[in-house]
């Protein structure tokens, strides 16, 4: 069983069992998250497409930690200008356990 649920913006295809990251949420660690916003969910015979949102659908998760993700360097140059700008930026993510999908 799978589904492709809508947070932060973002489209992730998730299933039981797997680990995510996604954009920060101020959900404690250990507490239950639940996602809402189902696009669709399938399994190998059927395949339920919403439109745009499936009614009713939900997906559980577990919030395992908070943290940071990778550094990102934005470095800006413009030749001939002597103009060079070197910046750093690391996003808060939180990491998800899929846990159950219900219909």
């Amino acid at each position: 069983m799978l589904a492709v649920i809508k947070t932060g913006g973002k489209q992730y295809k998730v299933a039981p069992g797997q680990k995510i990251k996604i954009e920060k949420l101020d959900i404690p660690e250990g507490e239950v998250v639940t996602f809402d916003e189902v696009l669709l969910i399938g399994d190998d015979k059927i395949v339920d497409i919403g439109s745009p949102l499936i009614e009713g659908a939900k997906v559980l998760g577990r919030v395992i930690k908070q943290g940071r993700g990778e550094k990102l360097v934005i470095f800006k140059f413009k030749p001939k200008k002597r103009y060079k700008v070197k910046k750093g930026h690391r996003q808060y993510l939180t990491e998800v356990e899929i846990t159950d999908i219900k219909n």
